[in-house]
């Protein structure tokens, strides 16, 4: 197989050399019969019909384990025989381009952010499925309905939110001088600088790493009033706006742990947990991870970790990203019955309700109706996590989404603007000017 690069993927419209297709197993018969899916539409199962689903590596068990009994019950409920492949984070996103270029691979992908954006031909119509959906469910949120649509059709359904959060320790925070995380960027600043006097740094990943990373940078960027792109998606990156989030990020950086720069997606987990550090931005895994360890020392920590808003900038207003995940279903499936079948079944009270809570809200709700789940209010420390649709940006902001978007965020434009500046490698103006010089090659006038 070909080796696909990031640049390969930016490169959306070029074909795609080589890629392998991996055979299906079909472990189960599967029969001609509509899908039982609830009170929701009816699907004429495809005879014989069996699914390859693509979906992210999951970061806490919970939601593995659930996901697996579910995918279980649709077979047991259908016939329908149904593979799982999970990728890393970084590796998904590419192996979703090759499906979509090449025409054969994966019948339903569970994707990030605007990535359907970049091939919504090769996408089936989900407009039916969201409609009912929606109005059975209390509705989508405006962030998911912008991911999901395009051209005023669905072309995937946003399945949650990774919800992205500061985690810290609260005994080390009191120990600095603070009784919670302060509300504002300048507050927030001093106390990140006696975290670090106190010799509890802390650490927020600079490094590619896909949720992590864009999250907490675009936030940077955003609470200051800086953005990529104006409305109409012309480059405004080179602004007043940008250089005092720049500014602010250098002296935020010098309370840092070293080594954050080549931190990917669970670098962060691991100094969080191993004690390196005091604070950082992960969904609940973190916690989770060290409630349900059978360490002593876990326990302790995990009744010492709290979780907190970002604080707001200058800008005066919430300005947080978070990891969107959606469904999309590819129109090369020989079974578009199943696969829309399936995407239903998922969304579904008995399945997703039991999913939430198995993963302690590790993903949160795109239909409101979810908000009302136990899990939000069973465990305080989980409520913060619960809003995460309701409070977060799109990755536009702005400006719309699409293949440009798309393929800046996936080549880390802000993140690597922000690493450039705050390490110092280069200056805030040489940052801001590769940044700009990034994004117009696929932001084009």
């Amino acid at each position: 197989m070909t080796k696909l690069t990031r640049r390969n993927f930016l490169a959306a419209s070029a074909s795609v050399a080589a890629a392998s297709t991996v055979a299906t197993t079909n472990a189960f018969a599967a029969t001609a019969a509509p899908a039982a899916t609830g009170a929701g539409l009816k699907f004429e199962i495809e005879k014989g019909a069996t699914l390859r689903v693509l979906r992210w590596k999951r970061f806490v068990q919970g939601d593995e384990d659930l996901w697996n009994a579910n995918v279980k019950k649709f077979t047991e409920k259908t016939g329908v025989a149904v593979r799982t492949d999970s990728e890393g984070w970084e590796d998904l996103r590419p192996k979703a381009a090759v499906a979509a270029n090449v025409g054969s691979g994966p019948d339903i992908v569970m994707s990030w952010f605007d990535d359907p954006q970049q091939y919504p031909t090769k996408l089936i119509d989900l407009t039916d499925l969201a409609t009912s959906l929606g109005s059975r469910l209390g509705g989508w949120y405006d962030v998911c309905r912008k991911y999901g649509t395009k051209d005023g059709k669905w072309i995937a359904l946003p399945v949650g939110v990774v919800g992205n959060a500061l985690v810290y320790r609260e005994s080390q925070v009191k120990a600095a001088g603070f009784d919670a995380v302060p509300k504002d960027t300048a507050g927030f600043l001093k106390m990140c600088q006696a975290l670090k006097a106190k010799n509890t740094p802390v650490g927020f990943a600079l490094g590619k790493a896909v949720g992590d990373a864009n999250n907490w940078a675009h936030w940077l960027l955003w609470s200051h009033g800086g953005k990529l792109v104006d409305k109409k998606g012309a480059v405004a990156i080179n602004s007043p706006e940008t250089r005092a989030a720049l500014e602010y990020a250098k002296q935020l950086y010098a309370t840092f742990i070293p080594g954050t720069l080549s931190w990917q997606d669970p670098s962060n987990n691991k100094a969080y947990l191993d004690g390196q550090i005091s604070m950082t931005a992960n969904g609940i895994s973190v916690y989770y991870a060290a409630k349900n360890s059978t360490d002593p020392k876990m326990q302790e920590m995990a009744k010492d970790t709290q979780h907190a808003h970002f604080p707001i900038g200058p800008a005066g207003k919430p300005t947080e990203l978070m990891q969107i995940t959606q469904m999309m279903i590819f129109k090369h499936t020989k079974f578009p019955n199943a696969a829309k079948a399936f995407v239903q079944f998922m969304f579904e009270p008995e399945q997703y309700n039991p999913w939430m809570e198995a993963s302690i809200g590790y993903v949160s709700q795109s239909l409101k109706a979810y908000e009302k789940n136990a899990i939000w209010t069973s465990d305080p420390k989980a409520t913060v996590y619960r809003d995460s649709a309701a409070l977060m940006i799109d990755h536009g902001h702005e400006g719309p989404l699409g293949q440009a978007s798309a393929a800046c965020m996936a080549d880390y434009v802000v993140v690597d603007m922000v690493a450039e500046a705050a390490s110092g490698s280069k200056t805030v103006q040489q940052a801001i000017d590769r940044a700009a010089e990034r994004a117009k090659r696929f932001y084009k006038a």
